[in-house]
């Protein structure tokens, strides 16, 4: 199917040039109907839908997930969104004064707000180590962040692909360096399902939180939470309801009891996702990123050129897919960002970053 065939089947204003799909993703027409009719279904019968169809509906859809990612079905969730799936890993560990989290200065602010609560409640300290730019090996980012690695460090939390600077990070490697040393790895994967071929088995990381509203194009509201077979038994919930357990029973509750159940909500962004998963494999996907990724390449060299200012990575799909960041002369982002949508109808993400 060619570019404009497939822009057809999305909703997006055509009056806009839409550079900004990693804040909030877009979903195809067809996809969003399959939600859609999920969601009148719901309403035409919500006891029987929620009340004695939503577990066996909720396995489908983690069966499709643990297909999609490589991973046991158990061993995954539906949530709203990878910052909920951060907060509920953070509230769940069991930090004492002194203790290290190890992580980068490329995070998502609003995850790095969630440690500084919670290490701030704990006497823990978050180590954010520093990436350099320009970057020009990925082993130079291994051996410079496991320099930053101590007998305190408890866990390595860092993004797989960078919100800032839109960075391909050698997560495989650090997670399974940090298996040997007995440190776990807690990946925010919020730009990977849908950008990059994604495999949590071979991936090791011991958790792996993402989104499937951006890059997989699923419905708002909908992403996921890995935890290892190993690790579930110390992940507690965000909010305490049926799943977590219920008088009288002896046994406890599993990963998905305590996280499927979080009172009543609408559950149809979930039951959706095999639809996205469905039809980026029927429009040949892999091409669609490649081809996306050739237009990000290009855009990224006549903005160079234009700038003047160096690129900061090499130019190489090892670094970036879908998703790159262009440094650009300005002394005001926001301003520049206004400009560019108010009077050119260009919606993309210019913002401020400090090393």
């Amino acid at each position: 199917m060619s570019a404009s065939s497939l822009k057809s089947l999305f909703q997006l204003d055509p009056q806009v040039t839409f550079l900004n799909h990693g804040s909030f993703g877009a979903c195809p027409i067809p996809v969003f109907e399959t939600y859609q009719r999920w969601q009148c279904e719901l309403e035409r019968q919500p006891v029987e839908f929620l009340g004695r169809r939503i577990d066996e509906l909720l396995v489908a859809v983690r069966e499709s997930i643990g297909a999609y990612l490589n991973c046991p079905p158990d061993s995954v969730v539906n949530i709203t969104n990878s910052t909920w799936g951060v907060n509920l890993i953070i509230r769940s560990l069991d930090l004492e004064e002194g203790d290290e989290v190890l992580t980068t200065n490329h995070e998502y602010g609003a995850c790095t707000m969630a440690w500084d609560w919670l290490l701030d409640k704990t006497g823990a300290h978050l180590v954010r180590h520093d990436i350099p730019l320009p970057v020009t090996s990925q082993e130079e980012i291994v051996e410079s962040l496991w320099s930053q690695v101590n007998e305190r460090t408890k866990a390595i939390f860092m993004s797989h692909i960078t919100s800032p600077t839109a960075l391909t990070l050698p997560v495989e490697i650090i997670c399974q360096r940090a298996r040997d040393a007995g440190i776990l790895t807690i990946i925010d994967g919020s730009h990977a399902p849908g950008q990059i071929p994604l495999d949590l088995c071979a991936l090791e990381a011991d958790v792996y939180t993402g989104n499937f509203h951006k890059w997989l194009c699923s419905p708002k509201g909908s992403g996921f939470l890995y935890v290892r077979p190993e690790e579930q038994g110390w992940v507690e919930s965000l909010i305490i309801s049926w799943g977590w357990g219920q008088s009288g029973v002896l046994e406890p509750s599993t990963f998905v009891q305590r996280n499927e159940w979080q009172g009543t909500r609408d559950p149809s962004a979930f039951l959706t996702v095999p639809d996205a998963i469905a039809f980026q494999a029927r429009h040949d996907w892999p091409s669609v990123r490649a081809r996306c990724h050739e237009l990000a390449r290009e855009t990224r060299q006549r903005i160079a050129e234009y700038s003047g200012l160096e690129p900061i990575h090499p130019d190489s799909p090892e670094w970036y897919t879908q998703m790159v960041a262009c440094p650009v002369r300005t002394d005001d982002p926001v301003e520049l960002k206004r400009r560019m949508y108010d009077e050119f109808k260009v919606e993309a993400l210019i913002s401020s970053w400090v090393a």
